[in-house]
């Protein structure tokens, strides 16, 4: 099943990304460099309620908040079908100004007081970088192994219709959703990006769940995936460059300095670490190694103007050879992460959730974006899939699997609004976009095979 190369690729992800960036380019006249960040409300003042109001405490009490009802949520979200992130997701936007706030909100305004929020935010940037530390691992690069061709075109064109999409939301939604000082080329590219992203991740739990993850067709939604995932985060990286530096000259210096990092790192530190032999006795050194070398990576990331973010991505695909140690780190490190750690990002973006700012409107756009998102991801998987052989009901199922966003689209959106990329309306519409559509594929596949058993039996009888 493998794609005829090149017309195939250039109709399906050659021309949708270069009309995507000519429209972000030339599609308003507005200058496109990044001038100033959205200024946050003024925090009101913290009130004092007796022993609970020392730095640790506040902390300690947040932090079994936030974990016990991420917990609950998940849990509940298991009984109906669901994989447990997305209800600490979701618990962790109601924790936030959309639920807890409304409810109690001297509560709420206590508990989260923007003053006591800097560990907690510390703490969930750490528990991202080891979730995509873990990752970068779980992307076994051994799966593409026959299915090159197959896994390139489907997930780069995965990745062209919907940036195509998300540039021509853009073109529509620059005026009013646009923060002051955001050139017209970083909003949209970001938009692109944003309605692009699958979460490998996520879409592993849910093949694992659903007993298909050993099938033919689980281990083809992998290899796509795990491409997809990677080529997003490029063009991420490039996006984030590109936005970040003063002038164009600055960020060909981080796209370059970056790039000759990924090439050490992939050419002389993968291959070193996949020959590595780890006993058990050794287990706990090599354990204090990888942890040093993903910090090490995403430190130069970050000093390198991309994020820290992108390294510690980079450092779990130098490893991800070495099944002994991707093992070592999906048993040790990765329950740590999402267990502890990620409920607080969850949390710290609820926290980023501004209601006092939403218009009725703002609902049908959440209805659009959603319908745009998930047509866009869909169709163009489907179309690759169909054009390079697959049956009408796999390319099906795949197309509802790359439309998997969960965890990766919350880390993206949550990046391009520290940058500024969007204000608060739109961050919240997105951020419900990305819940919706890891919510969907489930459903959406149950959907597929009911129809495939009833052409069957229509045809049997």
């Amino acid at each position: 099943m493998q794609p005829k190369f090149p017309w195939r690729y250039l109709l399906l992800v050659v021309v949708p990304l270069v009309a995507a960036v000519a429209m972000s380019r030339h599609g308003l006249p507005i200058p496109d460099v990044l001038t100033s960040a959205p200024t946050p409300p003024p925090a009101a003042p913290a009130a004092t309620h007796g022993p609970l109001t020392t730095p640790l405490a506040r902390f300690l009490l947040q932090l079994l908040v936030v974990l016990c009802v991420a917990k609950g949520a998940g849990w509940l979200l298991r009984r109906f079908g669901q994989p447990a992130v997305i209800g600490e997701m979701a618990a962790g936007l109601l924790l936030g100004p959309l639920l807890f706030g409304a409810v109690a909100p001297d509560v709420q305004g206590w508990l989260f007081a923007p003053e006591s929020l800097g560990a907690l935010g510390m703490v969930s940037q750490l528990g991202v970088l080891m979730f995509l530390f873990v990752a970068g691992a779980e992307l076994d690069l051994s799966s593409l192994n026959g299915r090159r061709g197959f896994a390139l075109l489907v997930s780069h064109a995965g990745i062209a219709l919907p940036f195509l999409c998300g540039v021509l939301l853009a073109l529509a939604l620059f005026a009013e959703h646009a923060p002051p000082g955001v050139g017209f080329a970083g909003f949209a590219l970001f938009m692109g990006v944003s309605l692009s992203i699958t979460a490998f991740p996520v879409l592993l739990r849910i093949l694992s769940d659903r007993g298909i993850a050993q099938t033919e067709m689980g281990r083809i939604a992998i290899a796509c995936a795990a491409l997809g995932d990677a080529s997003a985060w490029c063009l991420l990286a490039v996006i984030v460059a590109t936005v970040q530096a003063t002038g164009w000259m600055t960020a060909v210096v981080s796209l370059a300095g970056t790039l000759l990092f990924a090439v050490a790192v992939l050419a002389l530190a993968r291959p070193w670490i996949t020959r590595r032999e780890i006993t058990v006795e050794r287990e706990g050194r090599a354990l204090i190694a990888l942890l040093l070398l993903a910090l090490l990576c995403a430190l130069v990331t970050e000093a390198l103007g991309i994020h820290a973010l992108f390294g510690a991505f980079l450092a779990g695909i130098a490893v991800s050879g070495n099944a002994r140690l991707r093992h070592l780190l999906v048993e040790r490190v990765e329950p740590f992460a999402i267990s502890l750690l990620l409920p607080l990002f969850f949390a710290m973006t609820g926290l980023r959730l501004r209601v006092e700012g939403w218009q009725a409107s703002d609902l049908l756009l959440g209805v659009v974006v959603i319908a745009v998102a998930t047509l866009g991801k869909g169709a163009g998987t489907w179309l690759a899939a169909r054009t390079a052989g697959m049956p009408n009901t796999d390319a099906l199922r795949l197309g509802a699997l790359m439309n998997t966003r969960g965890l990766m689209e919350l880390i993206v959106l949550n990046l391009g609004y520290e940058m500024g990329l969007i204000g608060d309306r739109l961050f919240a519409v997105l951020v419900i976009m990305a819940l919706v559509t890891t919510a969907m594929t489930g459903p959406l596949l149950d959907l597929i095979e009911r129809r495939a058993r009833r052409r069957v039996d229509t045809g049997a009888a």
